[in-house]
């Protein structure tokens, strides 16, 4: 049987200790996927290896990802947007070729 050693797992489940993950707030029944409530608070929990913990509170989606992916935040200069596709609104345009 091709088992996987105990080392390698420890190590692949303690790479996962201080994982942040964000849970919706509120009460009730109905669909919890971030996306349908983003104005809804947020729990903050942090995986120790054996449970989530709480670590901190969002007041919505926007904050939460915020604390959840910290170096994705890249801010565009305004006015300054590329498009990569030619010149129209048709839907079958392709990007230019390459010269």
């Amino acid at each position: 049987m091709d088992d996987e050693p105990l080392s390698e797992w420890a190590e692949r489940r303690d790479a996962k200790i201080g994982q942040l993950r964000a849970v919706p707030i509120y009460s009730g029944e109905g669909p919890r996927g971030s996306h349908l409530r983003p104005d809804a608070p947020r729990a903050i929990e942090r995986w120790n290896g054996h449970v989530w913990e709480a670590h901190g509170f969002a007041e919505n989606l926007a904050e939460a990802k915020r604390i959840l992916f910290p170096d994705s935040q890249v801010t565009a200069a305004p006015g300054l947007t590329v498009n990569p596709l030619g010149p129209g609104k048709g839907k079958h345009r392709k990007p230019p070729a390459p010269r």
